[in-house]
């Protein structure tokens, strides 16, 4: 499965190189007031996309904040255990929030 996900990899960056390759003619884009910027086409689309991705970035960014401060008062209602007195597995209550497990 790892080297499959290589080779998509491998594949998505060759098509993008070859794009880049072929794209190498000056484009121009016109601005407001007669202001032009002339620029190979895949520097011309590179940008598009960064600025796209920069939108959406900030576009998500108070959701984002709405969502980090309510799981914190979230976090913050949840009732404090009592100190548990034996280190036992039977001592931890299943009901209560167990922390993630990642297997890495």
């Amino acid at each position: 499965m790892k080297y499959l996900l290589w080779l998509l990899k491998a594949a998505i960056f060759f098509t993008l190189f070859a794009f880049a390759l072929n794209n190498q003619q000056d484009a121009t884009v016109y601005f407001f007031f007669g202001t032009q910027w002339t620029a190979p086409a895949v520097l011309i689309v590179l940008t598009a996309f960064a600025l796209g991705v920069a939108v959406g970035v900030l576009g998500m960014v108070p959701r984002w904040w709405r969502h980090r401060s309510a799981a914190r008062r979230a976090h913050q209602a949840l009732p404090r255990p009592a100190a548990p007195t034996a280190a036992s597995p039977a001592a931890v209550d299943p009901a209560l929030p167990q922390p993630p497990v990642h297997g890495i």
